[in-house]
């Protein structure tokens, strides 16, 4: 048996293949991204993604069983949403001499976020569970779950708008922002970091260091009043 053949049998017995897919999935996205040059139609998680999905389909392979395997990557998401506070750290003579507008723009962009998206489910006649489950469509996913499950929503229905919520951000932001001439990429970041999470804030990062570094920041700081504003909304609501 060769080196390569032990390989596959190793993997395909072991959680750890799943694992590797999803790295791997990245990979190829990543490079696709890069052949592109970075255009945010060719968005590497969107690629990955749409692989994965593909390969479970073809292989007849169960969420549960692709999650067992990729769990290890979920439990990062907490690690690299703490460590979003370095960049706010090697910043904050800068943070701290916006604070008025960047006030103004989180209670802003939170507020709406939220509150549009609760707004229009509750118009549209969704279950007090689906209400709960879209309010922090704008937050990083762990955070989301959190206050989904709290609150009596679904985390993974949770996630998954979570997911698509990011992935429009990220795609959209781009040429959103330069339609609307906005030239200042610390506003630019700050404005995607807190209506696309993580997703958002890659790819603000892709684009200039500065606007991911204000993304990061909108991203932590939204998860923080998104945390404060369910509750509230969730009382109005009925929950």
């Amino acid at each position: 048996m060769n080196p390569a053949t032990e390989l596959w049998v190793y993997l395909s017995a072991s959680p750890l293949l799943w694992l590797t897919v999803t790295l791997v999935a990245y990979v190829i996205g990543d490079r696709i991204s890069a052949r592109f040059h970075r255009h945010p139609l060719a968005n590497p998680v969107v690629t990955a993604v749409a692989l994965i999905i593909i390969l479970l389909q073809l292989t007849g392979t169960s969420f549960d069983t692709y999650f067992e395997g990729a769990q290890f990557v979920h439990f990062l998401l907490g690690s690299a949403t703490v460590a979003l506070a370095i960049p706010l750290v090697e910043n904050w003579s800068r943070v701290r001499r916006a604070a008025v507008p960047i006030l103004l723009a989180l209670a802003a962009g939170s507020i709406t976020a939220v509150a549009t998206a609760v707004g229009i489910a509750a118009l549209l006649g969704a279950p007090q569970q689906v209400i709960a489950s879209i309010a922090p469509k704008s937050v990083t996913a762990p955070i989301a779950m959190g206050i989904a499950e709290q609150f009596g929503g679904i985390p993974t229905l949770a996630a998954v708008l979570v997911i698509f919520t990011g992935l429009i951000g990220s795609i959209s932001v781009t040429p959103l922002m330069n339609l609307m001439r906005i030239r200042d990429y610390a506003a630019r970041g700050f404005a995607v970091g807190i209506a696309a999470h993580g997703m958002g804030t890659a790819r603000a990062f892709q684009v200039n260091a500065l606007a991911g570094t204000f993304a990061g920041i909108g991203m932590g700081l939204n998860g923080v009043i998104t945390a404060l504003l369910v509750p509230l909304l969730a009382r109005l609501f009925g929950g």
